[in-house]
């Protein structure tokens, strides 16, 4: 393990080497991609400076047990009884940061949330996950960028896509995709009686275009006019794109922008996760690996989390994971969800390997 952690020491001093090349801090796309890598070996690097100290200090110590003096012994002996146990301890934590990573959690992405079933009331819902998702970024202090707001008839929204920026941002909001649940007594509700209604969330990450791996000639692109909420906008230009990649037959398209430059960005990156899905659901079927993580998936029909407003409660149901603190999770404090998710994510990962 410590010719390991050598290895990647090596690789982040050679990092923070490029990160003051002249060359290097010009380029400010390749600047951000090395200084993203740098941040996140941060932690692991700190980890085997302290883990390092610790075996130098326990071989010190065995050396001095062999030491005539009977008083040097005891302290030789005394800090191995201490030490032992530190080293034991970054043993287990330095096995979970080793844990390979998906590479795809250093990137940005984007995120869809949209009105499900319930009505009105599913609109009110999706805005309060609008709410809860930007106090939660702003937290992170990630960069919020809104492409998309449709607004709802009785407030909130039916439709929003946001573009965030920042580290590890889809490694921690990787876990959000899928159905979220709502029980509450609607605003609409004269009755007072408790409903159930649903938003969808879809996080994709966002690749760089240059960075994906798909042929030109592969593709058929269409432009179409795509309709909208009405207005001065509205059926003008040819701002929708539609992507076919011919090969797979897999179809993307955007109509989330009015700029046809940034729907064809939306629309590729639709398409590369797609792609990406096909290929890895091949690998899978290949390997015979047909079970799938408990976190993760992205499956829209997966209702993966219930906020229940009569009892305070949040239960996320791929984990079992029940929180009775409803008023702060919506306030954008779901640091703890996530955490859970990624340990169990990690356990997961242990156990395949």
């Amino acid at each position: 393990m410590l010719d390991k952690l050598e290895a990647i020491y090596n690789h982040f001093l050679s990092i923070e080497e490029k990160l003051s090349d002249p060359e290097v801090v010009t380029d400010m796309k390749k600047f951000s991609k090395l200084n993203k890598e740098y941040k996140g070996m941060q932690v692991i690097v700190d980890k085997y400076k302290v883990y390092k100290d610790v075996i130098e200090n326990i071989q010190n110590a065995k050396e001095m047990l062999s030491d005539p003096d009977p008083e040097m012994q005891a302290m030789a002996k005394e800090e191995i009884d201490i030490l032992q146990p530190q080293k034991e301890a970054l043993d287990e934590e330095i096995k979970v940061l080793l844990i390979p990573k998906d590479p795809d959690d250093k990137l940005d992405v984007v995120m869809e949330i949209r009105a499900g079933t319930g009505g009105d009331e599913a609109s009110i819902f999706a805005g309060d996950l609008y709410r809860l998702y930007t106090k939660y970024c702003e937290s992170q202090n990630w960069k919020v960028e809104t492409v998309t707001l449709n607004e709802g008839s009785s407030g909130g929204y039916s439709k929003v896509v946001l573009e965030i920026f920042g580290d590890e941002v889809f490694g921690k909001l990787k876990f959000e995709s899928g159905a979220h649940r709502v029980q509450r007594v609607p605003k609409t509700e004269s009755q007072g009686r408790v409903h159930t209604s649903a938003a969808t969330v879809v996080i994709m990450p966002k690749f760089e275009l240059d960075e994906i791996d798909v042929k030109k000639d592969d593709l058929k692109v269409d432009t179409f006019r795509s309709s909208g909420a009405g207005g001065q906008h509205v059926n003008k230009t040819e701002s929708g794109v539609r992507f076919t990649h011919l090969p797979t037959g897999i179809v993307s398209e955007s109509t989330d922008s009015r700029s046809q430059h940034k729907n064809r960005e939306i629309a590729m990156q639709k398409l590369y996760q797609r792609i990406k899905e096909a290929q890895r659901e091949k690998a899978y079927s290949e390997q015979k690996q047909k079970r799938k993580s408990l976190v993760g998936t992205g499956d829209r029909s997966d209702k993966i989390r219930t906020y229940n407003y009569p009892q305070n409660r949040v239960t996320d149901h791929r984990i079992n994971l029940t929180l009775y603190s409803l008023d702060k999770i919506m306030d954008g404090n779901i640091t703890e969800i996530i955490e859970k998710l990624q340990m169990a994510e990690n356990a997961d990962k242990m156990v395949e390997a």
